[in-house]
């Protein structure tokens, strides 16, 4: 891998995303199926509500999609990160990925059986939900031993970007798709099938993987993925300052400076509704994208932790200034500057994450991540509207966002671990 290593162009590149890891063909390999699936999920993501909803046309139910969804990743997102740890990566990738496959295959033939059962769409969505808890950790765990520690940054932003842009073109290929016919019963199965064909993507890439088997014990005892192997997971982490304040960040960002359960009622009162709610919900990938784009600059960034926390508190100040805008475009605007913020907290905390933990603790501590990041905008969503019932949506977002920004900066100064953090540290003493 030395040949990817070498150093890179002076100017605008210097700017541009670095596509460096790209040069290594296991990971080349991984990112291109990851992405190809990623784009046709979002065909799922969008169908399932709308096929819930055409079946029982109660707002209800649709939620209860997020709590099917939600309770087996809090659960198995733990349990699939032990087994990362314990078992051949690949085959965790591969074995979770079948079983994802699978749940996309059941919604594709119960819509052409036309079954219609709400149960049934819950149960699938769960069994979905498992198969990415199991994946997720596995997936994100094995990254530096495809790429070369430098490199790490690099590839977590190419992956956060490619993501971000799958959620922007995903749903508007989606909709154009949902939108051709009034008859549901003709286009769900379009949409279901779009993604189970694409997702054949990532289960070519999962079998191309090299073996990842777990590293060695000290003791040559096999490791188990039971409970006490994750009670472990969150010993070490509660162990380790500069991980456990990473999360700490991010919890805090997502809890109280998530703003999207504001957006109807925002959208409404001060923009008439119409088409300004999906430019809301749209903002802030459009701003991830742009900043993964823009991102080459973040793998040459030592000081981590301090751009970490920067990157953290700028959201939170985005948020809050969004929350005071009157005209859309300036809405929209701070809205994706509040993206771009989290792409770079969300890429630095990653990289973090792989690079400064063993490669035995990398699967349980993704695990916790998987959950971090699932249930804090959740989390969010509930302090929003909570908060929205009580002082108005305005006030719930514009507060939410400068009591962010102001507790990260006391956590950070009261915990200085984080700021001190840089990324030579990790190929120091200091790394476990």
């Amino acid at each position: 891998m030395t040949g990817v290593q070498e150093a890179r162009p002076r100017g605008a590149r210097r700017w541009a995303i670095d596509v460096r890891p790209l040069r290594v063909p296991a990971y080349r390999r991984l990112w291109l199926g990851n992405t190809v699936a990623m784009f046709g999920f979002q065909f799922t993501a969008v169908a399932v509500p709308v096929e819930m909803y055409a079946l029982t046309r109660d707002s209800f139910w649709v939620g209860l999609l997020g709590v099917a969804a939600f309770v087996p990743l809090l659960i198995f997102g733990l349990w699939g990160g032990a087994v990362a740890d314990a078992r051949d990566r690949r085959a965790v990738l591969l074995g979770g990925s079948l079983l994802l496959w699978a749940s996309t295959l059941g919604l594709l033939v119960q819509a052409l059986l036309n079954v219609g059962s709400p149960v049934l769409l819950l149960v699938l969505m769960a069994v979905q939900s498992v198969a990415f808890a199991i994946t997720s950790p596995a997936r994100s765990a094995m990254l530096p031993r495809l790429v070369p520690d430098d490199l790490v940054p690099a590839a977590s932003t190419l992956n956060y970007t490619t993501f971000t842009a799958a959620s922007v073109a995903g749903p508007l290929a989606a909709g154009l798709i949902l939108s051709a016919s009034p008859d549901t019963s003709v286009v769900l199965p379009i949409a279901y099938g779009v993604d189970a064909v694409l997702f054949t993507a990532m289960l070519w890439a999962a079998l191309r993987l090299p073996a990842l088997p777990p590293e060695p014990t000290a003791d040559g005892q096999a490791r188990r993925a039971g409970l006490a192997s994750v009670i472990d997971g969150f010993r070490y982490l509660a162990t380790t300052p500069v991980l456990l304040l990473s999360f700490g960040v991010d919890l805090i960002a997502m809890i109280l400076a998530m703003p999207r359960a504001l957006f109807p009622e925002i959208a409404h009162e001060r923009f008439g509704g119409g088409g300004s709610v999906g430019l809301l919900y749209s903002a802030i990938a459009i701003g991830s994208m742009i900043g993964g784009l823009t991102s080459g600059w973040i793998g040459r960034l030592r000081r981590q932790g301090v751009g970490l926390v920067v990157a953290v508190v700028g959201w939170g100040l985005a948020i809050a200034a969004a929350g005071l805008a009157h005209q859309l475009w300036l809405m929209v605007l701070l809205l994706a500057v509040a993206g771009a913020a989290d792409l770079v907290s969300a890429v630095l905390r990653q990289s973090m994450l792989l690079v400064y933990a063993p490669d035995r603790m990398r699967g349980r501590l993704q695990g916790v991540n998987t959950v971090v990041v699932a249930g804090g905008p959740r989390l969010g969503d509930l302090r929003a509207g909570t908060m929205a019932a009580g002082f108005g949506g305005g006030v719930a977002w514009v507060a939410g966002g400068l009591a962010s920004a102001v507790l990260v900066v006391v956590l950070a100064v009261a915990f200085p671990a984080l700021l001190r953090y840089r990324a030579s540290t990790a190929s120091s003493g200091d790394r476990p």
